[in-house]
């Protein structure tokens, strides 16, 4: 699969689904569930690094959980979920020399075939206009953006006319600029549908409703294994519980034995 294959999704009216995976574990049951997508985010460093932001995740962290996520793919290459990494904090914020040389290591080091990006801001834009015209395949993110948090929170965005308005604003721009997808986290749902019909391109949904061309879930929010879960993924299991009770028991009979 390549970016322009998940736009031919849409023009099908075909259901786009993303996991993230940190590991060749994750990695691997990612692709064993038939995802088309697997995103290498920057969540990854409160999953599996422990921190309690994304920000200090590093350009190295990701080179590197990608190296371990592809290799938990045991499918034919042209059967293998399409692999988007993210760019950590600070890897676009400074410069377009800086960010072509970033996401070119991303590329050049890895398989992953795209990188995604925050935000829209003319900075921003600029980046994502050079990483495209030197052949680096572009994913938008915009409304929760959570390497901006410490300006923005972690609350949803688009709850006002002028919010809403700068964010479908910032959905045009992208699609202009070349972005093959737009990542719309935690928005109304309504505003999500109208991006959603005004883009020819996809949009992949996190807490924006079901209107979005596709979903793109933390894969420990869906299997609880984490102690807070946003508000907009409710887990199919509550995982970490689960593992934690069998291994006690585990533990418990060893001893006893």
């Amino acid at each position: 699969m390549i970016p322009a294959d998940l736009i031919h999704y849409k023009e099908k009216s075909q259901k786009i689904i993303a996991l993230t995976a940190w590991d060749s574990i994750s990695g691997s049951i990612a692709e064993q569930a038939n995802v088309d997508l697997v995103l290498v985010g920057d969540s990854l460093a409160m999953v599996c690094l422990g921190y309690k932001s994304t920000l200090p995740l590093t350009l190295e962290n990701i080179i590197y959980h990608t190296n371990a996520v592809s290799r938990g793919f045991k499918k034919r290459i042209e059967e293998q979920p399409f692999i988007v990494s993210d760019m950590p904090f600070l890897t676009y914020q400074c410069g377009e020399d800086k960010a072509v040389e970033y996401a070119g290591k991303i590329i050049q080091s890895t398989y992953a075939k795209a990188v995604k990006l925050e935000g829209a801001e003319p900075e921003i834009q600029k980046v994502i206009s050079r990483l495209i015209r030197m052949g680096i395949p572009v994913m938008g993110h915009i409304g929760l953006t959570p390497q901006s948090y410490l300006n923005l929170g972690l609350k949803k965005q688009g709850d006002c006319i002028e919010s809403q308005q700068k964010i479908k604003k910032e959905a045009s721009i992208l699609e202009q600029l070349g972005c093959f997808s737009i990542v719309l986290e935690h928005i109304p749902e309504s505003l999500a549908k109208e991006i959603q019909n005004n883009l020819k391109i996809p949009t992949i949904g996190i807490g924006a409703g079901n209107y979005c061309d596709g979903q793109v879930r933390v894969t420990a929010d869906l299997l609880g294994l984490n102690d807070h879960q946003p508000p907009f993924c409710q887990p199919i299991i509550q995982g970490k519980n689960l593992f934690k009770d069998k291994l006690k028991e585990w533990v418990e009979y060893e001893r006893l034995k």
